[in-house]
């Protein structure tokens, strides 16, 4: 592209995969296309991103091989037409219909029924084979070497010698074992499509005064929605009117209702219980909370994990290696021990089948399909395998204290004054500098001079400014106050800061230049489950945890022993989390980092995996981390770690039984009784076993 300008995007769905290698093969046949720039197909959200100028039926017909559909990708599932059984598999039951009419001959008074037999089996082959031989000629013409490119091979040598009956069964066990693969696919994938139907389609819109029903892709940002009780909310949006509890479980994943009020913040697809709502949209379709994580999530499920790309590279080096073999078990025997051509020739194509390297191929995609589409059910996104595998392999977790291992709310409990000056007039001039901070505490202080009638409007805050880990200054008057740390004074009264922060408190000392005019205490309530979270790490054989804080360290150590942390590390800045998370990963190998997703931004981005509490949603959670908490439950932290280790297992023991049972099967060439029948079963139950076995993670389940 040499004007720069970035290549036109459209994403389809598509209908009709059978396996990896066919999804990689119209990959490729998309990205040859005149005026493509690049495509990228996700075989396991069953999507293709074409970049460059095409139309849907040039892309459609690079898939013609596969007899593949495109449906325009969207929010809604497309309504597809239900093709009938006998229809969809018309080509299998003909074929079945002339192997059983061809075995049947024999026991006819036929004359000539073996050349009726044989007829029959090769009309099988024919209408049973007729895509797999499309691809499979293509391939040999271009010297591409896949698993079609195998099984073409074979039927056609098995003709070739004169066994046109094991050559049919290959032809309709192959074809039986693709449709299986399909279906287990499709299964994985239906875990994350099944999320698109959880918003409803239509809501109420007040327009022009008038109630109307109208479809959520014409709902516009501003309009007004009303929710009744026990309906879905259509869109996200903040409560205008009314109140109620919804509930948000396929967001969050979490079964209890939440309360929500005036100004709060709701969800599409979370269910209004109880009340009358009037909503105001604040997204439309595409960028609702619920549109990003089916987005997010597909994307994970097309990011190759590490396992993943380990098998990609070794079936590349594997298919040709099995065709050598295949070969020389075909000719070496004859050629230098006068064996039978017939009989070797037949055992070599027998290799060729059972090499077929299918089960390989999907052992790990399966798994890691249903893990993250298992995660995203129990509000937790995982934005890629790689992230999938990396949370089973953990030895160190690092934590955030505030709104992590603490509730994020603290509150002003204490207020001692240094000197003359009145509490009323040092609250305003308090509130007034906070009005103008971002930082979590400010709210603290904004409450507190609320419930306190405290008026800080009018008292005017100039040269304000943010020392990073300290606190904040701002000029009142003729004075420049300060809010923060002890350390921003040179005469605070440890005494009385020692004894608040032993009781785990927060101590922020006010005053002008060096001299204080009263310490405040703020403290954050630690979460009820933190401690039963520490413990059940422990248990799964986490090394080490570790919280990690800007507070003081009396604070932190307070907290720390209420939770049950092996370390704590106080009083850092931003930069101090990054250089502790660096030094864990040096010392324990995989470190997870866990916090808000917003100040811990560097240690999140730097660790192993980074966990960010969600906060039902929130943009910042969603792009920052690799992992987040929907719910800012950490409950989940366990079970994911569990689903992590439990996907490892099973891609290992997926790709074991992939290529254990191949190399069986080959054995069984040395006393020559290798069949083609048993290197089909031995292919097809392979890929059975691994996509079984992979699904088994749909049944992993949040313990508590």
């Amino acid at each position: 592209m040499v004007t720069g300008k970035p290549a036109h995007k459209q994403t389809y769905r598509v209908e009709g995969f059978t396996c990896a290698g066919c999804a990689a093969k119209f990959e490729k046949n998309v990205q040859h296309l005149d005026g493509v720039v690049d495509a990228k197909v996700n075989f396991g959200a069953a999507k293709i991103t074409v970049y460059g100028e095409t139309t849907k039926e040039s892309v459609e017909k690079a898939g013609a091989f596969e007899g593949l559909r495109l449906t325009d990708d969207g929010m809604r599932k497309q309504e597809e037409e239900k093709e009938p059984f006998y229809m969809k598999y018309k080509h299998l039951l003909f074929s079945v219909f002339f192997i059983l009419l061809a075995y049947s001959f024999p026991f006819t008074e036929i004359d000539n029924h073996q050349i009726l037999s044989t007829l029959s089996f090769a009309t099988a082959i024919v209408v049973g084979g007729f895509r797999l031989f499309q691809t499979g000629f293509k391939n040999l013409l271009k010297l591409e070497f896949d698993m079609r490119t195998l099984m073409t091979i074979a039927i056609i040598g098995a003709a070739f010698i004169g066994e046109w009956g094991e050559g049919a069964i290959v032809v309709l066990l192959f074809a039986i074992s693709e449709v299986l693969e399909s279906y287990s696919m499709d299964k994985a994938r239906e875990s994350i499509r099944s999320l698109m139907d959880i918003a409803p389609p239509q809501a109420l819109i007040i327009r022009n005064g008038a109630e109307l029903l109208v479809d959520a892709e014409e709902i516009e940002v501003g309009d007004m929605m009303i929710v009744k009780p026990g309906q879905k909310i259509a869109m996200d949006g903040d409560i205008v009117e009314g109140s109620s509890f919804v509930n948000q479980a396929a967001i969050t994943g979490e079964s209890v209702p939440v309360e929500k009020l005036h100004g709060d913040a709701v969800f599409a697809g979370t269910l209004n219980e109880e009340g009358y709502l009037k909503v105001k949209v604040t997204k439309r379709i595409e960028d609702t909370t619920l549109a990003k994580i089916i987005h997010l999530v597909e994307e994970a499920q097309g990011e190759r994990a590490p396992s993943q790309a380990f098998v990609d590279v070794f079936a590349k080096y594997y298919t040709p290696i099995i065709m050598v073999i295949a070969l020389l078990v075909a000719i070496i025997p004859p050629l230098l021990f006068a064996e039978e051509w017939s009989t070797w020739v037949y055992q070599g194509l027998s290799v060729l089948v059972v090499g077929c390297p299918c089960a390989l191929v999907i052992s790990t995609p399966v798994a890691i399909v249903t893990a993250i589409g298992n995660a995203a059910k129990n509000g937790i996104l995982i934005k890629g395998g790689v992230y999938l595998e990396e949370l089973g392999r953990l030895k160190a977790i690092a934590f955030d204290k505030t709104g992590t291992l603490t509730k994020g709310t603290p509150e002003v409990t204490d207020v001692i004054l240094i000197g003359d000056a009145e509490e009323e007039e040092l609250w305003t001039k308090m509130a007034a500098l906070e009005y103008h901070s971002q930082h979590p505490l400010a709210h603290a202080f904004l409450k507190k001079a609320k419930e306190l009638n405290i008026d800080y409007g009018d008292c005017e805050v100039v040269e304000f400014q943010s020392h990073t880990g300290k606190g904040i200054s701002g000029r009142i008057g003729e004075d420049r106050y300060f809010l923060g740390v002890e350390s921003l004074f040179a005469n605070t009264p440890s005494t009385g800061i020692e004894n608040l922060q032993r009781d785990g408190k927060t101590v922020m000392v006010f005053g002008i230049d060096d001299t204080p005019l009263a310490l405040v205490a703020v403290a954050d309530e630690v979460r009820e489950t933190s401690r039963e979270i520490i413990d059940s790490l422990h248990h799964l054989g986490i090394e080490q945890t570790v919280m990690l804080t800007g507070d003081h360290h009396n604070t932190a150590k307070s907290i720390g022993r209420t939770i049950g942390v092996k370390e704590i590390k106080a009083g850092l800045l931003p930069q101090d989390k990054l250089d502790f998370v660096k030094r864990y990963m040096n010392k324990y190998g995989k470190v997870a980092m866990v916090g808000d997703g917003i100040n811990d931004a560097p240690a999140l981005a730097t660790s192993n995996v980074g966990i960010a509490m969600g906060g039902a949603g929130t943009d910042t959670a969603l792009e920052t981390a690799d992992i987040a908490l929907m719910n800012d439950d950490l409950t989940k932290l366990p079970y994911i770690i569990r689903l992590s280790r439990k996907t490892l297992t099973i891609i290992k023991q997926n790709i074991s039984f992939a290529i254990g049972i191949k190399l069986l099967a080959l054995l069984l060439v040395i006393p020559g009784w290798l069949t083609l029948w048993i290197a089909i079963f031995a292919d097809m139950g392979a890929t059975l076993l691994v996509t079984l076995n992979g699904l088994r993670l749909l049944r992993v389940r949040d313990r508590k």
